[in-house]
């Protein structure tokens, strides 16, 4: 393969694009990513329009994957690109660096590519970044970035079944066919389990020590109940418990999020997560909402209640629900050790304790929720 020099850092600049293209719902499989490195490296790296070609025609398996490649690819290099090669060039402003920081002489006309090189860099290294010390920019993109990531829970096997080509026999079906036939053995037919999409329930720490993470993680929740309204429940913890799934429900993220506050009575206030959980429990997981859900707690653990109570509910969310994970902000950085009061009662009853720091860490997220 030739990418140009370095080939290291085109290389991952593109691997990069793929998991953001995953991620937005696109089947980037490893052979497709390999395929699509293989058609850059023979057309040229330093060209936006070569990258965007190489992609489309690489990583796109059907007709409905190109408009969340033209947007994800927009978003990704940072330019508000339309599919078709003239587009390109008109939308990237001229600059005097290269495509992907490659260094060579560009042709007249190529300037436009090289903005949405910077820019790829730029998200490379945003996607890194703790959210408690982005600048107002920085925080714009990462809101936008955000937007691409697709939480939701692994679908669930059915009782009922459906006909199918493969499977078991299904007798009634197959008898009745023999019937119409005068009983002339022909095709048997076969059925297989119904798939339907698992609860995903998200507990959303807003207390004081939170305050850092809690815009970052109510889009991120206001992403996935975008995503399946009909089987996501987002309620925030602090002092009290509030559901806020209603408000989250509104398609845009900033009205969503403004009525989603105006509803939080307890924001930036103490922690009790033990009453919290407790009222959730009582109000709504033991009646369905938990029951073989995938729970995603999303808090430092900074336990100011009674931390024996807290290790209770988590024991009896463990058992209602299909698997619980925390995501702790405080995870992904060094020197970190699950030692506060909170944390120490709740791991027993943790399947994953995962970061939720940054872009990245949310992906590592993602990826947990959709565990089986």
């Amino acid at each position: 393969m030739t990418l140009g020099s370095p080939d290291r850092d085109a290389t991952e600049v593109l691997l990069g694009f793929a998991r953001v293209l995953r991620h937005a719902g696109v089947d980037a499989s490893p052979e497709r990513v390999q395929t699509m490195l293989e058609a850059v490296g023979e057309l040229r790296v330093t060209s936006a329009s070569d990258v965007y070609w190489a992609g489309r025609v690489t990583l796109c398996a059907e007709p409905d994957d190109l408009p969340t490649y033209d947007e994800a690819f927009a978003t990704y290099f940072g330019a508000d690109l339309a599919p078709g090669d003239s587009a390109i060039r008109q939308a990237a402003p001229r600059r005097e660096t290269h495509l992907f920081g490659v260094d060579g002489d560009l042709a007249d006309g190529d300037e436009s590519e090289v903005d949405e090189t910077t820019t790829a860099s730029s998200v490379e290294v945003l996607r890194h970044r703790d959210v408690a010390h982005l600048s107002p920019a920085e925080r714009a993109e990462l809101r936008r970035l955000v937007a691409l990531l697709q939480p939701f829970a692994p679908d669930r096997v059915s009782r009922r079944n459906r006909p199918s080509h493969r499977g078991r026999v299904d007798v009634p079906r197959t008898v009745r066919r023999l019937l119409r036939s005068g009983g002339e053995v022909g095709t048997l037919g076969r059925h297989t389990h119904r798939r339907k999409p698992r609860r995903l329930v998200l507990l959303v720490d807003v207390s004081g020590s939170m305050r850092p993470y809690s815009d970052a993680l109510l889009r991120f929740a206001h992403v996935a109940v975008r995503l399946r309204p009909a089987t996501t429940e987002v309620f925030t913890v602090g002092t009290r418990l509030t559901r806020i799934t209603r408000e989250l429900r509104q398609r845009d993220p900033d009205e969503a999020l403004a009525a989603g506050s105006r509803a939080i009575p307890d924001w930036s206030g103490g922690t009790r997560l033990g009453e919290a959980f407790k009222a959730f429990l009582d109000r709504w997981g033991q009646r369905g909402t938990a029951r073989q859900a995938v729970v995603a707690v999303f808090s430092d653990g900074w336990e100011r209640g009674d931390a024996d109570l807290l290790g209770e509910q988590m024991h009896r969310l463990s058992r209602l629900a299909r698997r619980v994970v925390w995501v702790n902000p405080h995870k992904g950085k060094e020197g970190f050790a699950p030692l506060t009061a909170g944390m120490v009662a709740a791991l027993p009853y943790v399947d994953e304790l995962v970061a939720g720091h940054s872009l990245a860490a949310l992906e590592q997220v993602v990826a947990a929720l959709g565990r089986r």
